[in-house]
């Protein structure tokens, strides 16, 4: 069984090697582990710092396309490669490695199609209380819109089986994060979380320049979500 480790970047030298040193070089049930950077349009060394580091598939964006199109061309990327397991983590360290190995075993058993990594976010000490409390009842509010029941739905940590990467069309170029759980709930598959502990923050989040712009999009992706996926409600109601 073969695993793809996928990781998005956007100018990430620094913090690129303490993620690729930390992970796991050997998973029991899994017979080859394969790393691929997917650079999103860096403007510093980030796939010079990858090649050193010995990445052999190194997917590059002449210009930022955002994180939802990151992984999508992850996902294909990894599918390529013959990948029967996708772990998708972030390069500026937040994630720990040492949770991959754990993270996979779900799908190795066959249990799940998908497993997240449950940070518990509305916990994390270094999160403000405003951040924490958004992050509670964003994901109340994820949660019902998806109709599934994963705790921690904007988690960046996931293993995605072939299956799940087969059925899963990324359709937002923001974040991929609420698609993929509506699809996979939609879509019949089978999602999992462990829990995971993360490490204290290097920078300031990309994905998020402040609070407001943060909930507007994620307000967009959700709409978005909810009216390719619930058309007849959506346009029930505004009827």
């Amino acid at each position: 069984m073969k695993l793809v480790i996928n990781i998005p970047c956007l100018n990430e030298e620094k913090t690129l090697p303490l993620v690729i040193n930390e992970l796991p070089k050997k998973i029991d049930g899994v017979s080859e582990i394969e790393v691929q950077v997917i650079d999103d349009g860096s403007t510093d060394k980030t796939t010079d710092v990858a090649k050193m580091l010995g990445v052999t598939r190194i997917i590059k964006h002449k210009h930022n396309m955002g994180l939802g199109v990151a992984f999508k061309h992850g996902m294909e990327a990894a599918l390529e490669a013959g990948a029967d397991i996708m772990v998708n983590t972030d390069a500026d360290n937040q994630y720990p490695g040492r949770y991959i190995a754990e993270l996979v075993q779900p799908i190795i058993k066959h249990e799940a199609d998908i497993v997240i990594g449950n940070r518990e976010p509305w916990l994390i000490e270094h999160f403000s209380y405003f951040k924490r409390c958004l992050q509670y009842w964003g994901n109340f509010l994820a949660r019902r819109i998806a109709g599934s029941d994963v705790p921690d739905t904007v988690s960046g940590f996931r293993a995605y089986s072939k299956d799940a990467m087969l059925k899963i069309n990324v359709t937002t170029g923001y974040s991929y994060v609420l698609d993929t759980i509506v699809q996979a709930s939609k879509k019949g598959l089978l999602i999992k979380s462990i829990p995971i502990e993360v490490n204290p923050p290097t920078r300031k989040s990309r994905l998020m320049k402040n609070i407001f712009s943060y909930l507007r999009k994620s307000f967009l992706n959700v709409v978005q979500c909810y009216v390719i996926y619930e058309p007849f409600k959506t346009f029930m109601t505004f009827a």
